[in-house]
């Protein structure tokens, strides 16, 4: 292993930028041609090793995000790929990644490749996708992440590891603390650069990018590629090979959206029948106070749930990843914190019980669904004041939903969600109105017409359940 010192890298220098007039993404003008895409694994001369581990998890044929990344990023050169979640690219940059660190090994605290996302639940998903394949190659892995032990990660890095997959935030304190040093880092990841960017990550990601091998690999992996991760790219990609394949409206054609306009009085009963359907489905609220409320309505209502937030512990999150995973609950109740790097086969349905913020957000909740191929729902509650920001957002996202008006109890709901009645119909269960469920501050304030519109929709949803009994 050549270990000869190298400065710690500083940022590309000007002739490693690209000019952007008009305010356009530099991206598109320094992305280079590159090699043809890979029409299979075969021909890409991948170890053998990791020919007989993909063999053996059925992996037989690239993604087209991989067979359009893989060729230059196996062959070192900086790779800018442009695709939406869910699409591959854990193993787009992952068997390059680790195909081009085999074979070395890495000192004591000093890291040989490094993976940076803006989550520590997609860290998690990146580290149990690699490692197989890691272990099948003799490379060492560590997950780097905020909310567990700062002390066996640290320990962890003293033994000597050739790749790290790490949340800038830990990383930056290992670092600080000495524990970590990233001159040797000779390739390097960022997923889901969007996101860093976006929760304000970015200056801690340039420092990270500083401090690596400035004459080495990166492959930088994002939905958008506008303003920060333009600078991003401007800044520290060396004629990057570019490769989109999803801009940020890109749903694929195997994902429906609809929009159900829904009277506010009602959101809670429809809310709660579309959780009590067969099968799972992932549900967006927007604090952590309506998760867990919404949550334990759910429990009482005698459906399996379970609330996921950043105010639970890791272990915490974890562990609810793993249950709704394995069937044990049917229902995973959220905030945004689960809007990226959650992978769940056969999720079929993702439920905005509150809208998303933007574009970005919708697509990236939605994107939990319809997965690798496979295919899936995006339902959207929209009270009347909210369908004007939903109007907007679905027209950023360049989306054309299925918009339906429909009541809790009606075959309608049913046919788009699979909606039934919950098991037990306790006290809570009917068509109250959910305080703090869909709320944000600024909303307006009820009016007289939609006061009269929310009784009337009570006593008709009333007169419902009087028939009913």
């Amino acid at each position: 292993m050549n270990t000869t010192p190298q400065a710690q890298g500083p940022r590309a220098t000007d002739s490693r930028r690209a000019a952007a007039p008009g305010g356009e993404p530099a991206t598109s003008r320094t992305a280079e041609p590159g090699l043809p895409p890979a029409e299979s694994f075969d021909a890409l001369g991948l170890p053998p090793e990791l020919m007989r581990t993909m063999a053996g998890l059925g992996v037989k044929e690239p993604f087209p995000i991989q067979a359009a990344t893989l060729p230059d990023a196996l062959a070192g050169r900086d790779v800018l790929g442009r695709a939406r979640t869910g699409s591959g690219k854990t193993l787009a940059f992952g068997l390059a990644l680790l195909a081009r660190t085999a074979g070395r090994r890495a000192e004591p605290k000093q890291p040989l490749a490094l993976v940076l996302v803006p989550t520590r639940e997609l860290a998690q998903q990146v580290s149990d996708a690699l490692e197989p394949y890691a272990r099948a190659l003799g490379v060492r892995m560590a997950t780097v992440v905020g909310g567990l032990s700062v002390n066996l990660q640290s320990a962890l890095l003293k033994t000597g590891v050739e790749v790290v997959v790490a949340t800038p935030g830990r990383l930056t304190d290992l670092v600080s603390r000495r524990h970590c040093h990233l001159n040797q880092v000779r390739i390097t990841v960022l997923d889901e650069a969007d996101q860093m960017c976006d929760l304000g990550f970015l200056p801690q990601v340039t420092d990270l990018l500083d401090q690596v091998r400035h004459d080495g690999q990166r492959l930088l992996f994002s939905a958008t590629l506008d303003r920060n991760v333009d600078q991003l790219v401007r800044d520290y990609l060396h004629e990057p090979v570019l490769a989109s394949l999803d801009r940020l409206a890109g749903s694929v054609t195997t994902m429906e959206h609809h929009v159900l306009n829904i009277h506010a009085a009602d959101k809670y009963a429809i809310a709660t029948e579309i959780a009590a359907r067969d099968g799972r489905v992932l549900m967006f609220l927007d604090t952590k106070a309506g998760v867990d409320q919404f949550t334990r309505h759910l429990r009482a209502s005698g459906v399996r749930a379970a609330a996921l937030h950043s105010g639970k512990s890791q272990p915490q999150r974890t562990h609810t990843l793993g249950q709704f995973k394995d069937g044990e609950i049917n229902v995973l109740v959220a905030t945004n914190v689960a809007a990226r790097g959650i992978h769940i086969d056969a999720l079929d349905l993702v439920v905005n019980v509150d809208p998303p913020a933007d574009a970005k957000d919708y697509l990236h909740r939605g994107g939990r669904t319809a997965r690798a191929g496979e295919s899936g729902n995006v339902v959207t509650l929209v009270t009347p004041n909210q369908r004007r920001d939903v109007n907007r957002i679905m027209t950023d996202a360049r989306i054309r939903p299925t918009v339906t008006q429909v009541h809790s109890g009606e075959e309608k709901l049913t046919a788009i969600t699979g909606a039934r009645r919950p098991p037990v119909e306790g006290k809570g269960s009917g068509n109250v109105a959910f305080r703090g469920m869909g709320t944000r501050p600024g909303r307006p304030k009820e009016t007289r017409r939609t006061a009269d519109a929310r009784k009337a929709a009570e006593a008709r949803a009333a007169a419902r359940v009087r028939r009913s009994r």
